[in-house]
């Protein structure tokens, strides 16, 4: 299935194979065993889960991860991007772990007699080393999503669907074979993202050091919404545990407007066919905040997708379709993933964070940008509602092409055309 080649760092991933597999066995054994001591432990269980079935075949696939595990550290050719694999294994058993201590839980349903001989001696062999403890988070399911992150960027195109496919079929067993409830696989699954997000395979934009003034007025906001979101999850526990994925959305927006800035979005900057992409592992963390965005657009603003400021410089919002034929695209946007209308035309991704202005870097790229695409025809300059970003770097060109004599000028005229601009000199 992967190409093996002599460049591949095998002696680097031999010494990780070697202290990851006693690491994950010492500190799982000691929670396991810790647990087991306490006089009384729990569990959190939904009503429904009593109907999920017991298939004892899936143990297959349920050890199987042991290989995939094994066998990651053998994928990369490049030796940081393998060292950040092994940090992200590294951070979901020290996460995994520690929830384990701090919120002790037990599963329990009892399993059905096991009348396959192989199948019953693999539960067998797995009860003497994984008693039923170690619930919340699911180190299973945190690990396969490290794990199927790694596999999908490193697997040839023609064998992905095989990786895909497999990888779902662990993610069932972890509740066919009763290890997990529910509750833990949800909480494992947002793990693992958390380790993907915060340690990337390949790293972006170092982090700003600073933003103005408003940003930790947003950040104080967005803090504040992060605290209350999980007291109540935690509060009335339930189904409003959900409450702890917008919990978290806050809490990286909060990080975003205090230091980390648009990197927050792991957006692909550039042009070409890779620029203006997400990250999954973002996108499914910050879903809650993309969700607010854009139903925020849908029923409370009612301005044109675009308007035309001069002869081929358009002004708008998030473009479902190009205001012309041949028009390049100027995407300003972190919060949002590259247009399906720009697919197919010239692109440059230059992601800036809602809400606050472009700093002059930003902007000098933008015009860059602009003035690199003019010569072949229209381009627009997006970025969700036309209003800030957007409107500040059409002023700045409007100045350096001396179309408008000051900046109170430009946005006059930008305004008569796009009235909701929120801009001021």
């Amino acid at each position: 299935m992967l190409e093996l080649s002599a460049q591949r760092p095998w002696k680097r991933s031999l010494a990780w194979l070697c202290f990851l597999g006693p690491f994950f066995f010492l500190t799982y054994g000691f929670a396991n065993q810790y647990t087991a001591s306490l006089d009384y432990v729990g569990s959190y269980v939904f009503d429904w889960e009593k109907h999920i079935p017991f298939w004892s075949w899936t143990i297959v696939p349920y050890w199987s991860i042991d290989a995939f595990y094994a066998f990651s550290l053998f994928l990369f050719t490049d030796k940081k991007e393998m060292d950040r694999h092994a940090a992200r294994l590294i951070m979901a058993t020290v996460i995994c772990v520690t929830g384990f201590l701090l919120f002790p839980l037990r599963f329990s349903f009892d399993k059905p007699e096991i009348t396959q001989p192989l199948f019953r001696w693999m539960f067998d062999v797995l009860g003497t080393f994984d008693l039923p403890f170690n619930q919340a988070p699911s180190l299973h399911l945190c690990l396969l999503v490290l794990l199927w992150a790694a596999y999908k960027r490193h697997t040839p195109a023609k064998w992905k669907i095989i990786v895909h496919i497999w990888a779902i079929i662990i993610a069932i067993s972890v509740f066919t074979t009763y290890q997990h409830h529910i509750i833990d696989g949800i909480t494992g699954i947002i793990a693992g993202l958390i380790c993907c997000y915060f340690i990337p395979l390949v790293p972006g934009k170092p982090w700003k050091t600073s933003l103005p003034q408003k940003a930790r007025k947003l950040a104080l906001r967005y803090g504040i919404a992060a605290f209350v979101l999980t007291l109540f999850a935690l509060t009335l526990r339930g189904w409003y545990l959900l409450l702890l994925w917008p919990a978290l959305t806050m809490f990286v927006l909060t990080w975003g407007y205090l230091r980390a800035g648009s990197e927050i979005f792991r957006k692909s900057e550039g042009t070409g066919s890779n620029a203006g992409k997400r990250c999954t592992d973002s996108r499914i963390i910050l879903a809650p905040y993309e969700l607010g965005a854009r139903l925020t657009r849908y029923f409370f603003f009612k301005a044109p997708p675009a308007v035309e400021v001069i002869s081929g410089l358009w002004l708008g919002g998030f473009p479902h379709q190009l205001p012309v034929d041949n028009c390049a695209v100027i995407d300003l946007t972190a919060e949002y993933p590259r247009s399906p209308a720009s697919h197919h035309t010239r692109y440059a991704s230059i992601p800036m964070m809602d809400l606050l202005l472009p700093t002059p870097k930003e902007i000098r790229r933008a015009v860059d940008a602009y003035m690199d695409f003019k010569k072949d025809g229209a381009v627009l300059i997006h970025c969700a509602l036309g209003m800030t970003r957007s409107a500040t770097v059409i002023t700045e060109i409007l100045l350096l092409e001396g179309r408008c004599a000051t900046r109170e000028e430009a946005i006059t005229h930008i305004r008569k055309l796009r009235p909701e601009v929120t801009l001021t000199s």
